[in-house]
């Protein structure tokens, strides 16, 4: 998803949602294992409160290649499941839209058009490609949205041994987000592409986005306090149960059952870029997910793990997707240079 902030984003007029997604009240007792990735969301509070808390709702329900899990606290069964149901629609409505994997998505569409001729997308994918492209010059190029090609070479989950040198080099250093070409219209967007090894994948920045849309369908349905989770990408809505903040725990890259860090969250999103997930071992190398566009290759660094937090989920995706691996004084120069209330974690 793009960094556009919430007053730009639009969760647009989801289908009719699934009605089978179970939902059942959380203890205050019980820790929320929210998300199977990067995050650990306690509902106990750091200050014990002898006080009533507020019914806690969750739900989870496979999206966008991962788990999302979404938590929503309010006095009203009915209308927290009916916000649950309109959620997890947008979560639905943005995959189905901007995912690589369908032909009759914006970006399938793109990817089999575009090279050939101007393909006429939604105008959300539109405002959500002109945030990559943004990230891309922000970045010099570290965060590449047309580099689905050489995601798809790469393809980390099926492969047993790295792809050959010679189809790997011929995407690095390209720079292939100069190569999109969009044009924002009245009612809509189109894009083109100038170089036929151009390939959109929104990785990096739609699952942001998305959890951004699910959020604004809470607040429109009236819940003030929950959590979107997507599988790294988290927005805090208001407060726990409980009346505190949220407590969010980030796994440790190495254990995932130890906590690295801790951060008490209110009505604010956090992502997590890691090479510990998505990844093969040849030759006693970790090959993962996340791309140099510079070498069309995985990223080769230390740090095996980059948190950001921002006012927005779109905004935490890209930053953490296109500052993974670099140093902390870049990371902290870029953010600075973002100038979107963006923060290392």
């Amino acid at each position: 998803m793009s960094r556009a902030d919430r007053s730009s984003t639009q969760p647009g007029q989801p289908g009719q949602a699934p009605q089978q997604w179970p939902g059942r009240p959380i203890g205050r007792r019980e820790v929320l294992a929210l998300g199977i990735g990067a995050f650990v969301v306690a509902s106990v509070p750091l200050v014990r409160r002898f006080g009533r808390s507020r019914p806690l709702i969750r739900r989870s329900l496979p999206v966008m290649g991962t788990i999302a899990d979404l938590a929503v606290v309010h006095d009203d069964p009915a209308l927290a499941h009916a916000a649950l149901d309109a959620a997890f629609a947008e979560l639905v409505r943005v995959d189905r839209s901007m995912t690589r994997f369908r032909d009759d998505s914006d970006v399938g569409r793109a990817n089999r058009l575009a090279a050939r001729q101007a393909v006429r997308v939604h105008p959300e994918t539109g405002r959500v490609l002109k945030t990559a492209l943004d990230w891309a010059r922000l970045s010099d190029g570290r965060f590449d949205p047309m580099l689905g090609s050489a995601v798809e070479l790469w393809d980390v989950a099926h492969r047993e041994e790295p792809p050959p040198r010679q189809a790997v080099r011929q995407f690095a250093g390209r720079a292939l987000f100069r190569s999109l070409q969009l044009t924002e219209l009245s009612g809509a967007a189109e894009v083109a592409f100038r170089d036929p090894d151009a390939r959109l994948d929104l990785g990096g920045i739609a699952k942001g986005y998305g959890v951004d849309c699910a959020v604004a369908a809470l607040r429109a349905a009236g819940i003030q306090d929950g959590l979107v989770n997507v599988g790294g990408d988290l927005y805090a809505l208001g407060r726990s149960e409980d009346g505190d903040p949220w407590t969010v725990g980030i796994r440790s890259p190495d254990d995932p059952a130890v906590m690295m860090k801790t951060l008490r969250l209110g009505d604010r999103a956090v992502a997590t870029s890691g090479d510990y997930e998505q990844y093969f071992m040849y030759a006693g190398r970790r090959y993962h997910h996340l791309l140099d566009p510079r070498t069309a290759a995985p990223r080769e660094t230390d740090d095996h793990s980059l948190t950001i937090t921002a006012a927005s989920c779109i905004q935490a995706d890209a930053a953490a997707t296109a500052l993974f691996g670099d140093s902390e004084a870049n990371i902290r120069r870029l953010l600075d240079r973002a100038g979107a209330d963006l923060s290392l974690a």
